[in-house]
C-alpha cells in the first residue's frame, strides 16, 4: 500500500494558475479539452463518473486509446504509457507532479456540504508543471482570488442566450426538451405520461452505469424521441443537443434536508438548453404544485438565471486531505479540526466520516484497529462509497463486514467470484436492475484497490462485465417500457393527416376509429390515464383535432336547454356549474347585486358563435336566479334618487348592505322627515319596534344569495346561514349570528314575530286602558293609533323618572310622522312620538314651576300611587296583564319573553303571590297557536304561567336642536364681499 505523503509534499503554488469562470455554455470544457490535447501530458478532473466517462470517449478520439486512462472510483482503465488521464475529482492523484497540464472542473462545488472539501482540496493543491486550469462559475472569483494569490481570472461569456417561458403542461412541452426530476419515482411517472403523449422519452440518471446512460441518450440524440427525462445529474456538464429545460420541481433532498434550488443551482440545470450559438429557454411544468401553491420560478429567480448574477461564495468546505493515522482517536480529531483561514469552512459530518465514527465506538471493531497501517487501511474501507444510498447506518454495517475479511489481508478470489456472481442476473424490473447496478457498483469499486483483492485484474474485469450486462438488460427496460417506437414513428410521419381520422362522442366519452380515448365533462376534455392504446397518441392528436366541433354541439344544446325550461345549471360557491363542472364564476359588478359572470377559461376552447350565446344564456339564468332579490333592488335603485334626500338615501343603502334587516336603533330612522318615512313605506320597508326589515328577505333563499353576494364582494358576514325552515325561535348555542333573527339571551326570535308579539302586547295593553278602573278619576282614552312603541336594550332610567304629566303626554300625543303599513303585509308597529312641551300637557306649567325639590317629591309620590293602584287618584303608568300564551307556542321561554318585553319598552311590576293557578290560555289564542306549532291546544292552554302585571312607557328621546346658519360678517369692499354678491 502506497502512504499518502506528509501535507508537506501538496504544494499550492499559484504559478502559471488560470481560472475560467462563467456561466453554462461557455465552452469551458471543451477549452481544458484543447488545452489537455495540447501539452505532452496532462489531467482533469470531473464531478461526475458520467463526465469523466464522455470525455475519455472524446480524448482518445484524438490521441488514441493507448494514450488516455479513465479513472473513477468503479472503473480504472490504465494503458501502460498513458499520458492523459480523465479522473473524477476524488480519484485524482493530487500529489503527482509529472503531468505538463492540470485542470478542475465545477470548482464551486467546493460549496457542496457532502463533496465539497475534495473540490477545495483540488482547488488549493492539484497543480500541473506547466499550466494548471481551474474551471467553474463566476460565483467562485472571490474564492479563487482569496485562496490563490496572483491567479490569472478569464471570464467567458455565454454564447446563447436563455430565456424563461410560461408553466407548459407536460402534452404541450415542445420537441428537442429535457424534463428535470428530483426523484426516480417523479422520473418513472413522467417517462411514461411522454410515452402516452409523445411516443416515449430517454431516461438519465446519476445512478446509472456510463453504458446505460450513454445508450439512453444516443436514443435522443439521433432523434428516435425528442424528449429526454433526467435527474439534476444533467446540469453538470452533459452536452446534448437540448432546447428548452422544463422543472418538474423546484426543491430536493441535500441529505439532510428537504430544500429549495438556490439559483446558481437552478442555472446549472437550465443552462443544459440552447447549445453553441442557438438559443434556450427554461420553465416549469404546468399542473405541478408544491406545498405553497402552482410551481414556478420566483422574478428574482428568473432575473438572475437570465442575467447570470448570482450572490458570489463567501466560504469553501475545508477537510484535511493528510490526517494522521497515530489512533482512531487522533485521526476523528484531525478531520473534525478546523481550519485556518477564514476562506475556508469545516466541512460538515460526510458519511465516510459518520461510519468512522459509529464504527470506532464498537469496542469489537475499534480492538481491531492498531498500529499506523491499520488505522490507515481502516479508514481507507471507511470511505468506500455509498452506491446503494442506504445511510450511514445501514452502510457502516457492509463496511463492518468488509473489515472482517481486509482486516486479516484481502479478499480470496473465489469469495469475490461468489459475490459478483449473485449479482449476475438480468432478470426483474427496472429497480430490482437498479438495485443490482449499484451493488455490483460497490465490489467494482472493491476490486479496484491493488491491495484488497487477490487477482485484482481479473476480478475487476468480472465485475464490469457484469454491470455492463446489467446495463444492457436496465437499458432494454427502460426502452420497453418508456418508449413506443410504433406511436413515435406515426407521430413523426402521420402527424398531419390526424384529421382524418373518425372521432364520435357516446354519452360523454371520447372514441377515435372505435377505441376510447377519454371522456368529456362539461366542456372539459379528459383522457384516461388507464388506456394502454399502442397508437395513442396519434389517436389524441385526432381527437384534440374534432374537439372544437363536439364542444359546440354541446354549447348549442345546452343554451337551448337554459331557454327552454329549468335550466340544469347550479349556484353555489360563488361558481356556476353545470353537471358538476364548471362554466364559470362571479366576478365583483358594479354594484352588489349585480354581480358580473366570468366564464371559465375551458369555455374559451369553444367556438366564438356558440361561446357568445352560451354566455349570454348564462347571464340570463343568474338574472333569474337572483330575482329574490329583487326587494333589495328595489331598495337600490332608490338609493340613487335624488328626491330621496341624503339621510333615506343613506338608510336605504345601509339597508342593502345588511340583507334587508337594521336594527331601528342604529338606522338613523329618526332624520326622517314625513315624506321620507311616506316613500320608506312604499318600498316595501317595515318599521318595528325594533328593527326595520324588508317582509320578503325573512327567507332562507334570499338570504343564502345575499350572503354569496355579501362574500363575493369583500365583506363576508358573520355568522351562519338560516335554518332552512327558519321556525319563530331557535336555541342560541353556537348559533347566536343569523340573519333574520335577534338575540333573547339564550333563544334567538325571528324578527317579524318579535314584532308580532309587540303588537299584540300593545293590543292588550290599549285594551287595558280602555277600560275603567274603579278607582280612577279619568280613564285613559288610548287607541291603536296613538298607541307609541319605542325600542330599548334596557330601561332608560331617565324615562323611570319622569313625572306624570310627561308621561301622560308621550303615551297619548300621536305621532305625525307614521306612515302606514304596506297592504301586502300586517299592520306595523308605530314609531315612538317624541314627548310634547311641558307647555301643552297637563299640568305642564305647574311642572315648570315647581321647584327641584318639589319636583322630587312629586315623582316619589307618583312612584308610590303606582304601586299601590292608585287609590282614589289616576296611575300616570297603570298596569296591565299580558298574556304570553302566543309566545310560548312560538317556542319561546318566559325569561326569553320577558327580555322581548323589555327591548320593546314594557317593564315589570310586582307579580301575584306565589301559588296563584296560572291563567289558562284563550281557546281562539290556544287554537291558533296550536296550528302554527303542531302542539294540541290543550297543552297550549296549560303552558300560560301565574299573571304578571306590566307597564309601558317608550324612552325619552332628545330631539337634536335645529342648527341655524349664521351668515359669516363680511367686511364691505372686500373680495369676500364682491364673492358673496356674486352667488347670491
Amino acid at each position: 500500500m502506497i502512504k499518502p505523503p506528509h501535507a508537506m509534499v501538496r504544494n499550492d503554488a499559484s504559478d502559471g494558475v488560470k481560472a475560467v469562470l462563467g456561466p453554462t455554455n461557455t465552452g469551458k470544457t471543451h477549452l481544458a479539452i484543447e488545452r489537455l490535447c495540447a501539452h505532452s501530458s496532462g489531467m482533469i478532473g470531473f464531478p461526475l463518473r458520467l463526465l469523466a466517462r464522455e470525455v475519455y470517449d472524446r480524448v482518445c478520439k484524438i490521441k488514441g486509446e493507448a494514450n488516455v486512462a479513465l479513472i473513477t472510483g468503479e472503473e480504472r482503465i490504465e494503458p501502460k504509457n498513458a499520458r492523459y488521464l480523465l479522473c473524477t475529482a476524488e480519484a485524482m492523484p493530487v500529489t503527482e507532479r509529472s503531468m505538463a497540464f492540470v485542470a478542475i472542473d465545477e470548482a464551486q462545488l467546493g460549496a457542496d456540504r457532502e463533496r465539497g472539501h475534495v473540490f477545495t482540496d483540488r482547488l488549493l493543491h492539484a497543480r500541473g508543471r506547466e499550466e494548471t486550469m481551474i474551471l467553474g462559475s463566476a460565483t467562485l472569483e472571490p474564492m479563487v482570488k482569496a485562496l490563490i494569490p496572483g491567479v490569472e481570472v478569464v471570464s467567458r461569456p455565454r454564447f446563447s442566450t436563455l430565456s424563461h417561458v410560461e408553466p407548459k403542461k407536460l402534452s404541450r412541452v415542445p420537441p428537442r426538451s429535457a424534463i428535470v426530476a428530483f426523484s426516480v419515482e417523479q422520473v418513472y411517472a413522467l417517462a411514461e405520461m411522454l410515452r402516452r403523449f409523445r411516443g416515449g422519452a430517454a431516461v438519465v440518471m446519476g445512478a446509472l452505469s456510463p453504458q446505460t446512460r450513454n445508450a439512453q441518450v444516443e436514443l435522443y440524440q439521433s432523434g428516435e424521441v425528442d424528449y429526454l427525462v433526467a435527474t439534476d445529474a444533467v446540469g453538470m456538464g452533459l452536452n446534448l443537443d437540448v432546447q428548452h429545460v422544463a422543472f418538474a420541481g423546484l426543491s430536493k433532498y441535500d441529505g439532510q434536508r428537504h430544500r429549495r434550488l438556490t439559483s446558481a443551482e437552478m442555472a446549472q440545470i437550465a443552462g443544459r438548453a440552447g447549445r453553441h450559438q442557438t438559443d434556450g429557454t427554461f420553465g416549469t411544468l404546468a399542473g405541478m404544485s408544491h406545498g405553497h401553491g402552482e410551481l414556478e420560478f420566483e422574478p428574482e429567480e428568473i432575473y438572475a438565471i437570465e442575467e447570470h448574477r448570482f450572490p458570489p461564495l463567501t466560504q469553501l468546505f475545508w477537510r484535511t486531505p493528510e490526517p494522521r493515522f497515530d489512533s482512531l482517536a487522533t485521526l476523528i480529531a484531525d478531520l473534525e479540526t478546523p481550519p485556518e483561514r477564514r476562506e475556508l469552512r469545516l466541512a460538515p459530518e460526510a458519511i465516510d466520516l459518520a461510519v468512522l465514527k459509529r464504527l470506532a465506538d464498537e469496542p469489537e471493531i475499534a480492538d481491531s484497529v492498531r498500529g499506523r497501517g491499520q488505522v490507515a487501511r481502516f479508514w481507507d474501507v471507511c470511505r468506500l462509497p455509498d452506491f446503494r444510498q442506504q445511510g450511514a447506518e445501514t452502510h457502516s454495517r457492509f463496511v463492518a463486514r468488509l473489515w472482517q475479511d481486509l482486516r486479516h489481508g484481502q479478499l480470496g478470489a473465489d469469495y469475490m467470484a461468489q459475490q459478483i456472481a449473485h449479482l449476475d442476473r438480468t432478470g426483474g424490473e427496472i429497480d430490482t436492475l437498479q438495485g443490482r447496478i449499484a451493488a455490483i457498483r460497490s465490489w467494482a469499486y472493491i476490486a479496484q484497490r491493488p491491495d484488497w483483492v487477490l487477482a485484482r485484474d481479473e476480478m475487476a474485469a468480472r465485475a464490469r462485465a457484469v454491470e455492463a450486462r446489467l446495463s444492457d438488460a436496465l437499458h432494454g427496460k427502460l426502452t420497453e417500457r418508456f418508449i413506443n417506437r410504433r406511436t413515435a414513428l406515426l407521430m413523426k410521419k402521420l402527424g398531419p393527416d390526424t384529421g382524418l381520422l373518425s372521432v364520435r362522442l357516446e354519452d360523454e366519452e371520447v372514441l377515435v376509429e372505435g377505441e376510447h380515448i377519454g371522456s368529456l365533462r362539461g366542456f372539459a376534455f379528459q383522457i384516461d390515464p388507464q388506456t394502454r392504446l399502442t397508437d395513442r397518441k396519434l389517436l389524441l392528436s385526432a381527437a384534440e383535432k374534432h374537439l372544437p366541433g363536439l364542444l359546440e354541439a354541446r354549447a348549442e344544446a345546452l343554451t337551448k336547454a337554459i331557454h327552454e325550461g329549468p335550466a340544469p345549471l347550479a349556484f353555489t360557491a360563488g361558481a356556476i356549474t353545470w353537471e358538476g363542472e364548471p362554466l364559470g364564476k362571479l366576478g365583483v359588478g358594479r354594484a352588489l347585486l349585480t354581480p358580473l359572470f366570468v366564464p371559465d377559461r375551458l369555455l374559451d376552447a369553444i367556438p366564438a358563435p356558440a361561446r357568445k350565446a352560451l354566455v349570454a344564456a348564462v347571464e340570463a339564468w343568474l338574472e333569474k336566479e337572483l330575482e329574490p332579490l329583487a326587494p333589495l333592488g328595489k331598495l337600490e335603485e332608490a338609493s340613487r334618487s335624488q328626491e330621496a334626500g341624503p339621510d333615506l338615501r343613506a338608510l336605504l343603502i345601509h339597508l342593502v348592505e345588511q340583507g334587508g334587516i337594521l336594527a331601528r336603533e342604529s338606522s338613523g330612522l329618526e332624520k326622517l322627515d314625513k315624506e321620507r318615512r311616506t316613500m320608506l313605506a312604499r318600498l316595501g320597508v317595515r318599521v318595528g319596534a325594533l328593527d326595520l326589515f324588508v317582509p320578503a328577505m325573512l327567507r332562507p333563499r334570499p338570504i343564502a344569495l345575499w350572503r354569496e353576494l355579501a362574500r363575493l364582494s369583500g365583506k363576508p358576514p358573520r355568522g351562519g346561514a338560516p335554518d332552512e325552515t327558519m321556525p319563530p325561535a331557535l336555541a342560541v348555542g353556537r348559533r347566536d349570528r343569523i340573519p333574520g333573527y335577534r338575540n333573547l339571551g339564550k333563544q334567538l326570535i325571528r324578527i317579524d314575530m318579535a314584532e308580532k308579539l309587540l303588537r299584540e302586547a300593545h293590543a292588550q295593553r290599549e285594551e287595558a286602558a280602555a277600560k275603567p278602573v274603579e278607582t280612577q278619576a279619568e280613564p285613559v282614552a288610548e287607541t291603536q293609533d296613538t298607541a307609541i312603541v319605542e325600542a330599548t336594550e334596557t330601561p332608560s332610567p331617565v324615562a323611570a323618572e319622569t313625572p306624570a304629566t310627561e308621561v301622560e303626554t308621550q303615551d297619548t300625543a300621536p305621532d305625525a310622522t307614521e306612515v302606514p303599513a304596506t297592504a301586502d303585509s300586517a299592520p306595523a308597529v308605530e314609531e315612538p312620538a317624541q314627548a310634547a312641551s311641558p307647555e301643552k300637557s297637563k299640568g305642564g306649567n305647574r311642572g315648570n314651576k315647581e321647584s327641584g325639590k318639589d319636583r322630587s317629591r312629586h315623582r316619589a309620590k307618583g312612584r308610590d300611587q303606582g304601586r299601590s293602584g292608585g287609590r282614589g287618584n289616576r296611575d300616570p303608568r297603570p298596569s296591565f296583564a299580558l298574556d304570553p300564551a302566543r309566545a310560548i307556542s312560538m317556542g319561546l321561554t318566559p325569561a326569553s319573553y320577558e327580555r322581548l318585553l323589555r327591548l320593546g319598552g314594557f317593564q315589570p311590576v310586582n307579580p301575584h303571590p306565589r301559588g296563584k293557578e296560572s291563567k289558562p290560555a284563550p281557546a281562539d289564542i290556544a287554537t291558533e297557536t296550536s296550528a302554527e306549532t303542531g302542539a294540541p291546544a290543550s297543552e297550549v292552554a296549560a303552558a300560560a304561567p301565574a299573571e304578571q302585571r306590566w307597564t309601558w312607557r317608550p324612552p325619552r328621546r332628545q330631539a337634536p336642536a335645529p342648527q341655524t346658519e349664521r351668515a359669516p360678517r363680511v367686511r364691505e369692499g372686500s373680495a369676500f364681499a364682491a364673492l358673496a354678491d356674486m352667488v347670491r
